[in-house]
């Protein structure tokens, strides 16, 4: 029985960081079909558990990722078999389930911060996309790769992409399948912030990570789900939401330990984590 292919390691620290690195270098940390569901389960199952307070998804080697690996796309494999009605239908849920294992990212009730150091092509862009904040390496740049192989990205970077950047640098992108380089990331608003390499990226990046994990979780969750509603809603119905998102979360104990670990520049709060998702 063949073992499962191995894309990342996962390190869960004490202080509710939690490191997913992308360790495939000597494939560009391209992505096959199999890497999907198994980010999408990491990343739930963190979620689920609810001691993590922030994620960092970094990689090794000199590029962040290549994207999906180019043999997929070779073959007669099921999941791109458009030939028929009944066959362009389950290529409709499959393409679903794929995109959903980005979603998870989007969903999950902790901060994501992505590091990204070379090259972040295709489906390594949907990844950064879908993440809350993303940092790079000043050699670092970004392409929408898939048009120049004859096809639309569609992992979610061409909706999210245009929350992120102006319509026209967006469409840009996603038209030329061109390099955009670190700086103009920055100059845009892609990145939080270019770092000179790789050893300072990761400093940087978890040295963020400890500020978020140092605050409330619950404050944390409360703050994610009202930004993503409002990027997808009105103000008038975000409006209506966070009333009732704010009466769910309002915790005056909670606020006391923040305010209280505020004035006294405590290191740890004793904020307790969010409670686990029941198993259905």
């Amino acid at each position: 029985m063949s073992q499962p292919e191995i894309f990342y390691s996962l390190e869960q620290r004490d202080d509710g960081i939690a490191h997913l690195q992308l360790n495939r270098p000597e494939r560009m940390n391209t992505m096959s079909p199999a890497f999907f569901p198994q980010l999408r389960d990491t990343v739930r199952a963190l979620d689920e558990a609810g001691q993590t307070r922030v994620l960092v998804i970094s990689s090794t080697g000199k590029h962040f990722s290549a994207g999906m690996a180019l043999d997929t796309f070779a073959g007669d494999s099921p999941l791109l078999d458009t030939g028929s009605a009944r066959s362009r239908l389950a290529f409709q849920a499959s393409l679903r389930k794929l995109m959903d294992c980005f979603s998870a990212i989007d969903q999950a009730r902790f901060p994501v911060l992505c590091a990204v150091q070379g090259g972040c092509i295709g489906g390594a862009l949907d990844l950064a996309a879908a993440c809350d904040m993303r940092y790079c390496t000043a050699e670092a740049f970004f392409s929408l790769q898939e048009i120049n192989i004859g096809m639309a990205a569609d992992l979610g970077v061409l909706q999210r992409l245009q929350g992120l950047l102006p319509q026209g640098v967006a469409r840009e992108l996603a038209y030329l399948g061109e390099r955009f380089g670190a700086e103009r990331a920055l100059q845009q608003g892609l990145v939080n912030a270019v770092l000179p390499d790789h050893e300072a990226l990761l400093a940087h990046v978890l040295g963020v990570a400890a500020k978020i994990a140092a605050k409330s979780p619950l404050a944390m969750a409360g703050s994610k789900l009202a930004l993503n509603h409002a990027r997808d809603h009105g103000v008038d119905a975000s409006l209506a939401q966070m009333s009732l998102l704010q009466s769910a979360i309002f915790d005056t104990e909670e606020m006391g330990r923040a305010i209280l670990a505020w004035k006294t520049q405590a290191a740890d709060a004793g904020f307790a984590p969010l409670a686990p998702v029941a198993k259905l």
